[in-house]
């Protein structure tokens, strides 16, 4: 195993089991390394921890710590070694999503409707979005995967109007995602995609156009890790369709699946390249992988400037000398390193932001929608949260430069037009971690300030910055907390010396965040290390699936 900076709560259960084992000597130290370091795994975002042939003999020899199955605090399948409860997760996922795969429904004869939700570019026999959408028709299990702009909110905006057309106009539908934030942009392209459906207007209608975040979804119980809706509560709805689901951790993956109804229809939507959760296991990806039968890849682009999607492709390759030729030959504008002082080069972009602040009068809705338009066209995306180029250095950094251009922005302290995101879900007043807000005086003579959210009806919302769950300015924010976000143009970040952070999939989810201009602050080696370097998760889950796909229906449960 790989040594790993464990926390005092690893280290307590390290501990704790050990005085269990009933080992000694040399055997015990072994073991509660290895108890330690899986704990510590978890925070990696691993489900399980691979163990060498020496390690799985000492740990056979405590059985009544150590099975195959999840009747012991620790699981040993094969090379891999799980904490009870992750091991749990797995199984039931895969066991899960394995019975929703292996039924196929009765085919629906719709022809002429595909042909009209889905008509052909000169160039194609059949398109990508169409095969995902009898995929999605004739399966209870269809993964959409593809990249930003590939079009995945607009197919299944279509799928959803075929369903209610061809099976039952009083289906039950229901939108989530797992941020807040990615709940509001699902409902924005919804209620776009209704408008130019080509279905009668009483389909267009029933088309839902509210959003939940998935923890809303399933109904969070305060203080307790399971929900109102499971699998003897389960959810009332017949579809259910997931956005951004490369950002749903194993656990949270688990609980959803098994709340479904029968004869509930699942379709995920994601970007199977994108970083995986923050949280265990690299859910989407695997499933994509292991379940080709049910996944549908939609490769046309039709909203990225070109020269951003060349670079996107480079990266997914590993091909880390092409992409970055891409940045120094800059794309027509496109693309680019920058080369000046980064300080004052952010402060430039944003002080345009900045002074229309100034001149927003609190609570003008219209004002407040240009406001935020002007805040999301330039967003800094750090790979880190500490240093001088991670989030912190840039917040601090950002805020000293606009002082010493005269704007009253005092360090902690509230200002028109400061930026903050939320930290903390806070359902009672439905903000959601990442959910961002922007501060701007009180209306009268009192001198006070109230921070404005956009809200999901498209009424903004304002809150006294007293009432506030945990946040954070948000000059600069973490790759993991873009996702789910589009800006017209973004610099991304990366520090002086290489880290395990950095990786493939951050570098290709920080580009893929832009809409039409990308530039990269850092060096060409830290940048070629990067690209050159896979954000594995150690998970049973594809292999889990795979197998069981493979095996003869009698044998179909990984159990």
């Amino acid at each position: 195993m790989m040594e790993q900076k464990s926390s005092l709560f690893d280290r307590q259960l390290a501990c704790f089991l050990a005085r269990l084992s009933r080992l000694a000597g040399d055997q015990l130290e072994r073991f509660e390394a290895l108890v330690r370091e899986l704990s510590a795994s978890l925070a990696d975002g691993h489900s399980c921890q691979m163990v060498t042939p020496g390690e799985a003999e000492l740990l056979v020899r405590v059985p009544h710590l150590v099975s195959s199955g999840p009747r012991t605090p620790l699981v040993l399948q094969g090379p891999r070694l799980y904490l009870q409860r992750y091991f749990c997760y797995e199984q039931q996922l895969a066991s899960r999503l394995l019975a929703l795969a292996a039924k196929s429904l009765e085919p629906i004869a719709c022809d002429a409707l595909l042909d009209l939700c889905f008509p052909l570019a000169p160039d194609e026999k059949i398109s990508d979005q169409r095969r995902a959408a009898e995929l999605a028709l004739g399966s209870p299990l269809a993964l959409i995967a593809g990249g930003p702009g590939t079009g995945k909110t607009s197919t299944v905006v279509r799928i959803l109007g075929l369903l209610l057309a061809v099976l039952e106009p009083e289906l039950d539908i229901a939108l989530a995602a797992p941020t807040g934030k990615a709940a509001r942009r699902l409902q924005e392209s919804i209620v776009a995609g209704r408008q130019d459906l080509p279905l009668p207007e009483e389909i267009r209608a029933r088309i839902p156009t509210e959003a939940r975040t998935l923890h809303r979804l399933l109904g969070v119980r305060r203080h307790q890790v399971s929900f109102r809706h499971d699998q003897a509560n389960p959810l009332p709805w017949d579809v259910v369709v997931v956005d951004e689901s490369s950002m749903v951790d194993l656990a949270l993956m688990s609980k959803l699946v098994a709340a479904l109804k029968p004869g509930a229809r699942l379709i995920l939507l994601g970007d199977r390249d994108q970083l995986s959760s923050v949280e265990s296991g690299a859910v989407f990806a695997d499933c994509v992988a292991a379940l080709p039968a049910r996944s549908v890849e939609l490769l046309r682009t039709y909203r990225f400037d070109r020269h951003i999607h060349e670079l996107s492709l480079a990266v997914n390759r590993g091909t880390a000398e092409e992409a970055w030729r891409f940045l120094v030959e800059g794309g027509e504008g496109a693309l680019g390193i920058l080369t000046g002082s980064l300080f004052a080069e952010i402060g430039r972009r944003l002080e345009p932001f900045l002074r229309l602040a100034m001149e927003t009068g609190p609570g003008d809705g219209k004002d407040l929608a240009a406001l935020f338009r002007q805040l999301r066209s330039f967003q800094v995306l750090c790979a880190v949260r500490q240093s001088r180029c991670g989030v912190t250095g840039v917040n601090q950094g950002v805020e000293r430069y606009l002082r010493a251009q005269g704007y009253d922005c005092p360090a902690g302290g509230w200002y028109a037009g400061r930026p903050i995101m939320i930290q903390r879900n806070e359902y009672r007043l439905e903000l959601y971690n990442g959910d961002v807000g922007i501060c701007l005086p009180e209306a009268g003579e009192n001198g006070g300030f109230r921070i404005w959210f956009e809200g999901r009806d498209g009424q903004p919302r304002s809150f006294s910055p007293a009432r506030l769950p945990e946040y954070e300015t948000v000059y600069g924010m973490t790759v993991h907390k873009s996702q789910g976000s589009e800006f017209d143009e973004v610099l991304l970040l990366l520090p002086d010396q290489d880290l395990p952070v950095l990786s493939r999939e951050l570098i290709y989810t920080a580009i893929t965040r832009a809409r039409q201009v990308v530039q990269l602050s850092g060096s060409r080696e830290i940048f070629c290390a990067a690209v050159g370097r896979r954000a594995m998760r150690m998970s049973g889950l594809r292999e889990c699936l795979s197998q069981s796909v493979s095996d003869s229906p009698r044998k179909r449960s990984c159990r």
